[in-house]
């Protein structure tokens, strides 16, 4: 398994509108930049990944599964475009801001902290533990 981190401002796509997709989840459509666009296409069934609210926010406030591979993204006819689904496990008990993942050493490399630009990126899985571990879970 392998752990990812999901951007997106609430006041387009919030941790609550990804909720009511219930189990079907959402496509993680409008990406435009080719590294998280890569990132999607190494995506797995069944990877995890924190749900991360940017410039409103700027916290990880939950937990997503993907639960559809990469396949072309339905919000454009361009075929260089692809996208995941994704659906919602759980809230974190603690929201995890970006200033506490800059504060924590042992966050100092994640993508987050070094690339806050990037919209969809890879986490390691000792990265995923201390953010678990922030987050109250």
């Amino acid at each position: 398994m392998a752990y990812w981190l999901f951007k997106s401002e609430p006041d387009t796509w919030s941790w609550d509108q990804q909720v009511a997709k219930g189990a079907a989840g959402e496509e993680w459509t409008g990406v435009r930049n080719y590294q998280a666009r890569n990132n999607m296409r190494a995506m797995k069934l069944g990877d995890l990944g924190f749900f991360y609210h940017s410039n409103i926010g700027k916290e990880v406030v939950g937990i997503v599964e993907v639960s559809a591979e990469c396949h072309p993204d339905s919000s454009t006819d361009d075929p260089r475009w692809e996208c995941v689904d994704i659906r919602a496990v759980k809230a974190v008990p603690r929201p995890v801001s970006l200033d506490m993942a800059k504060a924590d050493p042992r966050l100092a490399d994640m993508a987050l902290v070094k690339n806050t630009r990037l919209s969809v990126q890879p986490v390691s899985e000792d990265e995923w533990k201390v953010v678990c571990e922030l987050a109250g879970l």
